[in-house]
């Protein structure tokens, strides 16, 4: 008879998500898996199996977590569409500005390392992405059936767009403390609306 696991496999997943955040795919040792996560070798390794599917994991986790939070958050009736995609922009800033380490966006991060380009990750990426597009393109397809945003370009163009300039500001944020600069963007992605 095995014996039974003596931890909680999604404070584990949570403690690697952390980890790749911080130092990405390729940086990340198996050391620092455990020691961030208090697990030896062999017990990351019977649990998870590799490094890897331990990847897989966190980034799936991100996307329900942290991801998922987003879109609900665009998809709660309160507040005008406006203020939804200008609370989605400026709470990203806050966020990212607040993070000493900068880390950004977990799947931003991971779609662009080489390990994030192919297989599953690619995929969770991908899925986490048009999520968040089509969270845009509904509302925006519903500020202009309510008149409050005009314009002739389709409402997917438009949420696309929009998106190219909600991860341009996450990886800004990396880089730069200058907040006002950052709000620049944002009122120019809400003018282009």
């Amino acid at each position: 008879m095995s014996r039974p696991r003596e931890f909680d496999d999604q404070a584990v997943i949570d403690a690697a998500m952390a980890v790749f955040w911080e130092k990405g795919y390729e940086a990340t040792t198996t050391q620092d898996l455990c020691t961030r996560t208090g697990l030896g070798r062999g017990s990351l390794y019977n649990a998870f199996g590799s490094k890897h599917r331990l990847y897989e994991e966190a980034v799936r986790r991100y996307g329900s977590t942290l991801a998922q939070a987003q879109v609900a958050m665009l998809a709660d009736p309160g507040g005008s569409v406006r203020e939804r995609l200008r609370d989605l922009l400026l709470g990203m800033i806050d966020l990212d500005l607040a993070d000493p380490g900068r880390r950004g966006c977990l799947a931003l991060n991971a779609a662009t390392e080489p390990s994030g380009r192919g297989g599953m990750v690619a995929d969770l990426v991908h899925r986490q992405f048009v999520d968040l597009e089509q969270a845009l393109c509904h509302l925006i397809t519903i500020g202009r059936a309510t008149g409050e945003l005009t314009g002739d370009r389709p409402a997917l163009q438009v949420a696309r767009t929009f998106q190219s300039t909600y991860y341009g500001l996450r990886t800004l944020a990396k880089v730069t403390d200058d907040r006002d600069a950052l709000l620049d963007v944002v009122e120019g992605a809400l003018a282009a609306l």
